[in-house]
């Protein structure tokens, strides 16, 4: 049993030392998904912490997996041409339907539009730390995040002047009616 289990523990870490930048890949992209589900948790928006962790993640994998995938199978096929990111334009198509699924349409608003955008972009990042882009990612996660702060900040600040100018007047009256909206 000891032996077994010595066999076994070197195993995993011959296994470790040849894919240990495919662990980081993945340990950050967890990393970078709940960053960017931590946003739309505290706004109480329909996908959160773990749904960006989830979409980030399999993202990342699925594009490790396309990759290593062209890399292994091209030697044993030498006529074979393999493309590691067809599968990457496969992943878009699902993180579509993923984005379709949280927006909403209530009346004449829609809701859900930045959530879907958010369910893309973090699918983005997975695809982007896959394929080994960590500055690039990191980069455009913190700058999106970033702007998306500055941007709440100006919204937050328009929609107060907007909302103090739209006073509702009621009035009988035309006459009293013009002179409210005069002032």
């Amino acid at each position: 049993m000891y032996v077994f289990l010595m066999e076994l523990i070197e195993s995993f870490y011959e296994h470790f030392i040849l894919y240990y930048e495919a662990y980081i890949k993945i340990l950050l992209s967890a990393f970078v998904g709940l960053m960017i589900g931590w946003d739309r948790e505290a706004k109480n928006k329909p996908a959160g912490l773990k749904t960006y962790m989830y979409v980030c993640v399999a993202c990342t994998l699925i594009t490790i997996i396309s990759i290593n995938s062209a890399w292994k199978l091209s030697g044993l096929y030498p006529n074979t041409m393999m493309d590691p990111m067809r599968l990457a334009a496969q992943i878009v198509a699902g993180l579509g339907f993923l984005g379709a699924g949280v927006i909403l349409k209530d009346g004449l608003k829609v809701k859900g539009l930045t959530s879907a955008a958010m369910i893309l972009f973090a699918g983005g990042a997975g695809i982007g730390l896959g394929a080994g882009f960590y500055s690039i990612v990191l980069f455009a996660v913190l700058m999106s995040m970033t702007f998306a702060r500055i941007a709440n900040y100006f919204e937050q600040h328009l929609l107060r002047r907007t909302s103090a100018n739209n006073i509702p007047i009621v009035s009988n009256n035309e006459e009293e009616h013009c002179e409210a909206v005069k002032q």
